[in-house]
């Protein structure tokens, strides 16, 4: 299984990432979503590079050619509510006739330290993904346990030909996580790779709660629903 860590290469990705860390720009929520939506962009177009094209005859004013096309309608977006959305917007500019699926998966405190995480899922919305190509795309991946919720959600909605997890900060203990989850052929995208967790399953030196950045602070009675 591959898995791609942009940070080990000069990129105009770099220059968003240090936007996305930075104390300073997080205060600027319109900016932090627009650098998660171009890093989704970007990451797109290099995923392109790797899928299935067929030549198409395209006819100009002044005659035709033969273009490599790779079919979008065979393709499925994913994310995981509610800070996977600006990614998936970045995603759906580049692959704008994909299919596009979501699910519903939270972290839950399960003691009072805050040092144990359980993950809940509510909510599942996507087309077939039988055969299709499947992107999986929320920005960070921490304990992996809302990514591996979400992949084993949508095989329920068929086997796809093949799968791509994308996210832009991930620590390593959830990769292996993830990769237990996936089918041999799958590939893991990430932005950056860090260093891990700290003791609350926060990804260290990461920039935050991803949701938090882009929609506002969650209230605390649902960070802790699991203490009642």
């Amino acid at each position: 299984m591959q898995v791609i860590n942009f940070s080990e290469q000069n990129s105009v990705m770099n220059m968003y990432m240090a936007e996305l860390r930075d104390k300073k720009y997080q205060q600027n929520r319109m900016l932090f979503r627009s650098n998660v939506r171009r890093i989704g962009q970007l990451m797109a177009y290099e995923l392109s590079k790797t899928l299935d094209y067929k030549p198409k005859t395209v006819v100009t004013p002044l005659g035709s050619l033969d273009i490599p096309m790779m079919k979008e309608e065979d393709m499925v977006i994913a994310t995981v509510l509610r800070a996977g959305l600006p990614f998936h917007e970045g995603f759906l500019d580049v692959f704008d006739k994909a299919d596009n699926g979501f699910v519903s998966a939270f972290r839950m405190y399960i003691n009072r330290e805050h040092t144990e995480v359980g993950i809940h899922t509510e909510y599942m919305a996507t087309q077939s993904v039988k055969n299709k190509t499947l992107l999986i795309v929320d920005p960070m991946l921490a304990t992996g346990g809302s990514l591996a919720a979400a992949i084993e959600s949508l095989l329920a909605a068929g086997k796809p030909k093949k799968i791509h997890v994308c996210c832009i900060i991930a620590a390593p203990e959830g990769i292996e996580v993830v990769k237990k989850s996936l089918p041999e052929g799958s590939t893991i995208w990430c932005a950056s790779i860090d260093q891990g967790m700290n003791e609350q399953k926060y990804i260290v030196p990461g920039f935050g709660d991803c949701g938090d950045l882009c929609y506002g602070e969650k209230l605390q009675s649902f960070r802790k629903i699991a203490d009642k």
